[in-house]
């Protein structure tokens, strides 16, 4: 069953450009960014030009600070880059600052950027909170008995905080918040920023990212009140699949931290920190939990307590926490935001149950409007991915998690709810309690801009496609997560690599990964190296295990090589090397048997054992050979050729262990075949053989996969590279178990984490570990984009310097195209198959790249461009005529 959502993340347009043109211009990967906390940021831009063979020659940017000071002029800089590294005056902390790229013979673009607290003694905050050792016992406010699970007996109310401060006059106000737990900040009767769950989650134990809010607009003529909520989150509230053992919570109470900046006319600032004079309360939410989900009592609504003239004498005064302000850092990502809401596309009502079907699975959150409810009226949603046989939520594979709101009306004609502090993964909303309700999704995610889109003539690859972009949204969620449903949404670690590529393609993960990365390092074992399951590290004491460890060196280098920044190299390479000589170290036989952690081999994987061995030092090999590439980038050819000689010698002993005289490798199984053959582990000669063992078991097995996380990423690839595009085609439009299409035959909107997550054999697979909304499998989706539209860059090119066109035309497809916002511009193709015998191929190449383009043809001497012949062949590669364009557009025609 094809029934694909509308897809409001679609790819914008760059502008219309006569001539070289700046657009999208980022600070740090971030558009406007807000709290920019290093002292040289970098500055980013795209270029558009409608002419063809535009390159940029020279760029000039300047930078203006407070006051409209100039504060950097960087002077013309020859050269191709689209990026440069403040180079200007000490950048002043809570500051505007405006700056404007103009490129040689083109135009220009502006922009801004605020920046943070640049200097630690620059700190006048404490960390507040809520002693709980002063509560009452509780009491239900009325009759209404507040019912309570024994997963939620224990939860306590989120707390109301706030200040009166008066900062007249002032010309600006800026406040700087985080919380060890989650905050929603409000000033003068209204909520500042649209973030959502915020500060996020990191390992708050080395870091907690603090945001920047600009509430001038809000402040007013009159006092400034500051309010905020304050909820457990992942710092104390459940986490994972252990509840809230204390082993695995971060604290046991929130914590609040904000400080005030208001600058003067003068040039003078007043600065205003959390302290003991904040007064604290509890109010309508009687719990906030991520997984259990969150009550909510209207009756106890506190109507103005964010207002300056509000009377709260009966609030207590916050109790001071702590002192220790040298976890804090910048927020260097984009939050979650809520990003789209969905209507209901059918509601069925039935024994006292509404059961709400968005038509899509989503991570995030309902609102609700409840009309005519008499004052106490409790209605209650429950989430699911699912239903049952007979119609009913299917809830068994949540485990622990309840993803349970609850709403006490306050009586009035119309009431509208939301929960605040809490995320579900669900299609479905079963409402009870009352009759007269609505319901809209509210799906929520870490807001990463859009880069690509993919589409062609086959409705069932465009609805994977649609999927693998929903799941990834779903479990974006601060942290590269594994589901958003059940009691873990933990950031596994081979799960995030496996589907980079992917997501690279999908959607701008610079500054998301960036920032997930940074605790990967704060995670990874200080005295040996080994790097945990999953990041942040929680719940498991379990590290260094193949292809989950691995993420140290592929994660860093795929960013490096697709957005061409040297720094995230810089970051990681000693974190790289540790890990790689923390391999090494205990296996000295180079072959990867001890110290594997919890090896769960090629995770899931349908009815085969690739060998663990294999795999192990499969990925042994590859972080080796990154770690390699990384150094020689980074200019110490010591660290290359020492990890270069070292990947070479485990190709050898890779080879001896596991590859037979005739190609065979051990285990026979895809997975094998595959990682042997995309990481040069097979000897030369040969590589047909094994090309031809990995061709037979597809062919035996009907054509059917047998890849898990680790092996299905490289089928579209190494089949197509070794000339069997026919079999990736026959994956790709299969929709017999296991393949993509049986779940989409199943109305799936999302990727499943199991082939078999339901089957009409055994129905829903094993509850224990069964999402239906988890990307890892999905990452079939670069493929897509790099083989079907054939958008990729030449082996060495970084940042799409020197970007390849070879489209993959084959199976069922009349037609393909992609887009994709490279860090040049806009890198595009489309081809097709028109009538008679001809292909059209269409390509947008961006300013100051030099592409090569493969045009696929049965018959070289047929291919034109715009009806002419064809200027710049290099040559030919198999059924296509190779030639190198510069920037622009270009069509081709070819026999086909």
């Amino acid at each position: 069953m094809v029934n694909i959502m509308p897809d409001d993340w679609s790819l914008p347009e760059p502008p219309a450009a006569p001539a070289l043109q700046p657009y999208d211009l980022r600070c740090e990967h971030l558009r406007t960014p807000l709290g920019i906390g290093t002292p040289t940021p970098r500055l980013a831009w795209r270029l558009a030009s409608d002419r063809r063979g535009d390159a940029p020659a020279a760029h000039r940017v300047t930078v203006h600070g407070p006051g409209g000071a100039l504060a950097w002029d960087s002077g013309w800089i020859d050269g191709q880059d689209v990026s440069a590294d403040y180079g200007g005056a000490p950048l002043v902390s809570f500051a505007r600052y405006d700056w404007r790229v103009e490129v040689r013979g083109g135009g220009s673009a502006r922009s801004w950027f605020d920046t943070g607290v640049l200097h630690a003694d620059e700190w006048r905050a404490a960390w507040i909170g809520h002693d709980p050792e002063t509560d009452p016992p509780f009491e239900p406010p009325t009759d209404d008995r507040e019912p309570r699970t024994p997963r939620t007996a224990h939860l306590p109310a989120p707390r109301y905080f706030r200040r009166v401060v008066d900062l007249r006059p002032a010309t600006a106000v800026r406040i700087a918040v985080t919380a060890r737990g989650l905050y929603e900040l409000h000033v003068n009767g209204h909520r500042a920023g649209d973030g959502e769950l915020t500060p996020g989650w990191t390992d708050y134990r080395r870091r907690v990212p603090y945001q920047v809010y600009d509430v001038t607009d809000l402040a007013g003529d009159g006092p400034l009140c500051v309010g905020a909520i304050l909820a457990d989150g992942w710092w104390s509230g459940s986490l994972g699949w252990d509840g809230r053992q204390q082993a695995q919570r971060y604290g046991r109470h929130p914590q609040l931290l904000a400080q005030i900046v208001a600058e003067h006319a003068d040039g003078s600032r007043t600065v205003i920190g959390t302290d003991g004079r904040w007064r604290e309360t509890a109010g309508p939410l009687r719990y906030a939990d991520l997984l259990m989900g969150e009550w909510y009592d209207a009756r106890l609504d506190l109507g103005g307590w964010d207002l300056p003239g509000f009377d709260d004498s009966s609030w207590a005064p916050a109790r001071v926490a702590d002192t220790d302000l040298s976890v804090l850092v910048p927020s260097v990502a984009e939050p979650v935001r809520v990003t789209r809401d969905l209507v209901p596309v059918e509601v069925r009502s039935h024994d006292g149950r509404t059961i709400v079907d968005l038509g899509q699975n989503i991570a995030g959150r309902v609102r609700l409007t409840v009309r005519g409810a008499a004052p106490g009226t409790r209605v209650t949603l429950r989430h699911g991915e699912a239903l049952t046989d007979d119609g009913g939520l299917y809830t068994a594979n949540l485990r622990s998690a309840e993803a349970t709101d609850h709403y006490v009306a306050a009586g009035s004609a119309e009431e509208t709810y939301e929960p605040r502090f809490t995320v579900h993964g669900f299609r479905y909303v079963e409402v009870t309690g009352h009759a007269d309700v609505a319901v809209v999704g509210r799906a929520m995610h870490s807001d990463t801009p859009v880069a690509g889109e993919f589409s062609c003539s086959d409705a069932m690859v465009r609805q994977l496609m649609s999927n693998i972009r929903w799941s990834q949204r779903d479990n974006f969620v601060s942290v590269p997560t594994d589901c958003p449903q059940r009691d873990e949404r933990l950031g596994w670690t081979a799960d995030a690599q496996v589907f980079l590529p992917t997501a690279c393609y999908n959607a701008d993960v610079a500054a998301f990964f960036t920032n997930w990365l940074a605790d990967l390092r704060c995670a990874q074992d200080a005295a040996g190296g080994a790097v945990p399951d999953v990041v942040p590290h929680v719940i498991t004491e379990r590290h260094g295990t193949p292809a989950w460890g691995d993420a140290a060196t592929i994660v860093p280098w795929h960013l490096y090589e697709v957005y061409g920044d040297e720094r995230v190299l810089r970051d990681s390479l000693p974190s790289m090397r540790r890990w790689v000589d923390h391999v090494e170290r205990h296996n000295p036989g180079l072959v990867w048997r001890d110290k594997v952690g919890s090896h769960y081999g090629d995770w899931l994987q349908a009815d085969v054992r690739t060998d663990r061995d294999v795999l192990a030092t499969a990925y042994f090999a590859l972080s080796a050979d990154l770690t390699a590439r990384a150094a020689a980038v980074l200019g110490d050819t010591e660290a290359r050729d020492r990890y270069a000689g070292l990947r070479e010698r485990i190709g050898e002993a890779f080879a001896r262990e596991f590859v037979s005289p005739d190609g065979r490798i051990t285990g026979d199984t895809q997975t094998g075949y595959l990682l042997a053959l995309a990481h040069r582990l097979v000897p030369a000669g040969l590589v047909p053989a094994a090309v031809a063992h990995l061709v037979a078991d597809l062919e035996r097995r009907g054509r059917r996969l047998t890849t898990g996380f680790a092996g299905v990423a490289l089928l579209g690839p190494v089949l197509s590279a070794h000339g069997h595009a026919d079999l990736a085609y026959a994956l790709l439009h299969d929709d017999r178990y296991p393949s993509w299409g049986y779940s989409i035959k199943r109305g799936a909107t999302t990727i499943w984490e199991r082939w078999d997550g339901w089957t009409e054999e055994t129905g829903f697979g094993p509850v224990a570990m069964n999402s239906f909304n988890h990307y890892a499998l999905g990452s079939v989706g670069a493929w897509l984009y790099g083989g079907v539209a054939g958008l990729g860059q030449e082996e060495g090119s970084v940042g799409f310097r020197r970007p390849r066109i070879r489209p993959l035309v084959g199976g069922a497809l009349r037609w393909a195209s992609a887009a994709y916002e490279t860090p040049l511009g806009r890198l595009a193709s489309r081809w097709e198959l028109a009538g008679q015998g001809e292909l059209r191929l269409s390509v947008q190449i961006p300013p100051g790249a030099l592409a090569t383009v493969h045009v696929p043809t049965t018959d070289p001497s047929s291919v034109r461009e715009s009806g002419e012949p064809v200027s710049g062949v290099v040559g030919r590669t198999g059924a296509a005529v190779v030639c190198q364009v510069g920037s622009g557009r270009y069509s081709f025609t070819s026999a086909w």
